[in-house]
């Protein structure tokens, strides 16, 4: 039986959103292939009660777009957000840190954790294999657990 790309795309975003997937392996699907460690209480950065200084991304896919740019679903979880403090960006960049795409959070996510926004038209330079996906604590900055996307099979 043959699955369409979209199709595919469609079932991995759904199975992302309801929590249904894991990023610990590569997977064909979302074209994740790893993931760093969980983010660290290390520094003298604010961290929460349990000492998470900065947001994770746990899970991310990508759609190419008819246009020629790219979307980005990103799954962040970050569960100090308060309307103090929260995760307030996430970015699409190259291992370099060349960034193609970033979108702003205005509100913390608190009673939505884990959350997947959108990073929409996204510009991909020629001939770029794979991208990293962070995301920005609105009192630490960036860091955390990132994913890096496949873009190519």
């Amino acid at each position: 039986m043959s699955v369409s790309r979209p199709a595919l795309l469609l079932v991995t975003t759904i199975l992302t959103v309801t929590g249904c997937t894991s990023t610990a392996a590569p997977s064909a699907a979302t074209g994740v292939t790893d993931t760093t460690a969980p983010s660290s209480s290390a520094g003298a950065a604010v961290g929460d009660q349990a000492g998470q200084r900065f947001p994770d991304v746990t899970s991310a896919s990508f759609e190419s777009v008819d246009d020629g740019t790219t979307d980005f679903a990103v799954t962040v979880s970050s569960p100090y957000d308060t309307p103090e403090r929260y995760a307030d960006a996430i970015r699409v960049r190259n291992e370099d840190g060349t960034v193609y795409g970033e979108t702003e959070l205005t509100h913390d996510h608190a009673d939505e954790q884990p959350f997947t926004r959108t990073v929409s038209g996204v510009q991909l330079a020629t001939g770029v294999g794979s991208v990293v996906v962070e995301a920005r604590d609105s009192v630490n900055g960036w860091g955390g657990g990132t994913a890096t996307v496949a873009l190519q099979p």
